[in-house]
């Protein structure tokens, strides 16, 4: 496999039982890029991710993350190579606080206060909220949540699957400054899963679209010809 790839994937088969759903996907990504992965339901976007964090074994090819073979590896032994995984479903503890949320991403409780007040100022409602039930939170700020407990812990690599669904156009806005800054401040590197074009070329430098478990077409978001390009895969 390559050398000196945040993330390097070749030739990944996956799916769930004898159903493949990644039929031979090829992809990289250097440090500091950010990747959007781009198509309609059921084209094996979520199923991506959940392989790549170890959710679900592949079939064949091979994945490594910095440079370090994780075909096999569970998804706890990748999330300590610096890894933090947003998935589409709700994965917050509802009934426990926003300052507990947060503390379980970190190793030691103690870490918390100088780590959140380095995204203090990218989530200032957070602050007043420390106490409040996470459940109790509107849907656009349990997912706010959801990426600061992830950015707490300061990750080399984010895999974020369809964020912006049920956001409100203000929320997505305020979450692409946030990501925006992550990128090019701290030079993280991120795994887009979207149908959102817009905030997903905000964000990205490069996309891929998936369908059927393939990648027909993938670029430069800078491409003029990029929006274009997608919107023919998402409209058929």
């Amino acid at each position: 496999m390559s050398a000196a790839k945040i993330v390097n994937v070749e030739g990944l088969v996956s799916g769930y039982g004898e159903a493949m759903v990644l039929k031979g996907i090829d992809l990289q990504l250097e440090r500091g890029e950010v990747v959007a992965i781009l198509g309609k339901n059921g084209m094996g976007k979520s199923t991506l991710l959940k392989t790549l964090m170890g959710y679900i074994r592949p079939k064949s090819g091979e994945i490594a993350l910095f440079d370090e073979r994780t075909t096999a590896l569970p998804p706890n032994r990748i999330a300590r190579r610096d890894v933090a995984y947003i998935p589409q479903e709700k994965a917050l503890f509802q009934d426990l606080s926003v300052e507990e949320n947060l503390k379980l991403a970190l190793n030691r409780d103690r870490d918390f206060g100088p780590l959140f007040e380095r995204i203090e100022d990218l989530f200032p409602f957070l602050k007043e909220r420390l106490k409040q039930k996470a459940g109790t939170l509107s849907g656009g700020e349990q997912k706010m949540l959801l990426v600061a407990r992830a950015l707490i812990r300061q990750p080399k690599l984010i895999l974020i699957d369809e964020i912006t669904e049920g956001m409100q156009p203000s929320v997505i806005e305020r979450l692409v400054g946030i990501l925006s800054r992550e990128r090019d401040s701290a030079g993280t590197t991120m795994l887009l899963v979207e149908q959102h074009v817009k905030f997903a070329f905000a964000v990205a430098n490069r996309y891929a679209v998936l369908e059927l478990g393939e990648v027909p077409v993938a670029g430069k978001t800078s491409d003029p010809m990029a929006r274009d390009t997608v919107a023919r895969f998402l409209s058929l």
